[in-house]
C-alpha cells in the first residue's frame, strides 16, 4: 500500500507482532510494543525483520513526542487497561500531527451477550451498561486475566478527552463467504451482531 511506504507506525498490544509483520512487508517502519516478554519472545522465534520490538507500558510509551505517523492496535492493550484515556493520551503525544490511531475492539455490544455461536447466543443475558470488569482467576484466586467493558459512548468519551479527533467508527459486517465458527462467533450470530468495533482517530 503505497500510503504506508516510509511511514513510522506503532503497534501498541502486539502480541507476538503479526501486523507490524504485514506492515513492514508494505514498507513501513513499524515499532511493535507489548507489555509481555513472552509475546515478545514469541515474535522473534516466529521472524521479526524489519521490525522493532518494544517491552513496554502502554500508559507510559518510551517515545519522543512525534515520533510516528500513525498507531494502530488490533484488540490490544486498552480492553486491558483500566484508564484507558491516558493509553489514548500517550498516543496522542507520540503522534505527528495529522497522524492517526487505528485501534479495535470487540465491539461493546458483545458484551450483553453469552459466548455461544448457535441460538442461545441471540438472547440478551446481561446488561449492556454494566461495566464490571471480566476476571479469570488461577486456583489460588490470583487474576490473571482481567479485561474492562466499555460502551460505545464510554470509547467515544474517552478518545475525546484525550485529545484526538474520531472520523470514523467501522463496524465490519460478516463476510457472506466465511462458513466457519470460531469461539462464540458463526454466521449465525455474525450476520446479526457486530462482533468488531473499529476506531480512527486523528491528532490534529
Amino acid at each position: 500500500m503505497e500510503e504506508l511506504k516510509g511511514k513510522d507506525v506503532l503497534e501498541i498490544g502486539a502480541g507476538a507482532a503479526q501486523c507490524s509483520r504485514w506492515l513492514a512487508a508494505q514498507g513501513a517502519r513499524p515499532v511493535a510494543l507489548d507489555l509481555s516478554h513472552r509475546q515478545l519472545q514469541h515474535a522473534l522465534r516466529i521472524g521479526a525483520d524489519g521490525v522493532g520490538l518494544v517491552e513496554a507500558d502502554a500508559g507510559a510509551l518510551p517515545f519522543r513526542d512525534g515520533s510516528f505517523d500513525l498507531a494502530c492496535s488490533a484488540y490490544g492493550a486498552l480492553p486491558f487497561v483500566a484508564d484507558p484515556v491516558a493509553v489514548l493520551a500517550e498516543v496522542r503525544r507520540v503522534l505527528r500531527p495529522g497522524g492517526r490511531f487505528v485501534f479495535s475492539v470487540t465491539h461493546p455490544i458483545r458484551w450483553a451477550f453469552p459466548d455461544e455461536p448457535g441460538p442461545e447466543g441471540l438472547s440478551v443475558s446481561a446488561s449492556y451498561f454494566d461495566r464490571t470488569p471480566y476476571v479469570e482467576q488461577d486456583e489460588t484466586g490470583r487474576a490473571v486475566y482481567v479485561e474492562h467493558h466499555r460502551t460505545v459512548g464510554d470509547r467515544v468519551r474517552d478518545i475525546v478527552a484525550a485529545g484526538l479527533r474520531l472520523v470514523d467508527l467501522v463496524e465490519p459486517e460478516w463476510p457472506a463467504w466465511n462458513s466457519q465458527e470460531w469461539g462464540g462467533w458463526s454466521p449465525l450470530r455474525g450476520n446479526l451482531i457486530p462482533g468488531t468495533a473499529i476506531f480512527v482517530c486523528v491528532r490534529d
